[in-house]
């Protein structure tokens, strides 16, 4: 299993899923959520989440022995990251809509709203 899927990780799964999934992912996540509270734009996520990408890297390099400067598992992190930021940007941003504007918009699932 290990060497299945060794397109997404370097070293091991467990060592992917701690660094980059729940670490990492939890701190993408709550960027998320502070990028939307701020009412701040797309793009402004996306520079945090290149940063936060970088350090994630050096996580796996410091305590893991990855590699560094491997731009091939950076785009992976960074990819991993976008979702999990945006996704946490999107579900605050719906409830801000549906919460804030309650005379104008009504929430339509997790990560949207509609006009009333």
């Amino acid at each position: 299993m290990e060497n299945e899927l060794a397109l997404l990780w370097e070293v091991s799964a467990s060592e992917f899923i701690f660094v980059t999934v729940i670490l990492a992912g939890g701190a993408a996540y709550m960027t998320g959520r502070a990028a939307a509270r701020g009412w701040m734009p797309n793009w402004q996520l996306v520079i945090y989440m290149v940063l936060l990408a970088a350090a994630t890297r050096f996580i796996h390099f410091a305590l893991f022995s990855g590699s560094l400067l491997s731009p091939y598992y950076y785009m992976i992190d960074l990819i991993v990251l976008l979702i999990i930021g945006f996704a946490g940007m999107r579900l605050t941003r719906s409830s801000q809509m549906a919460s804030q504007y309650r005379f104008a918009y009504d929430r339509s699932g997790a990560f949207g709203w509609k006009r009333r």
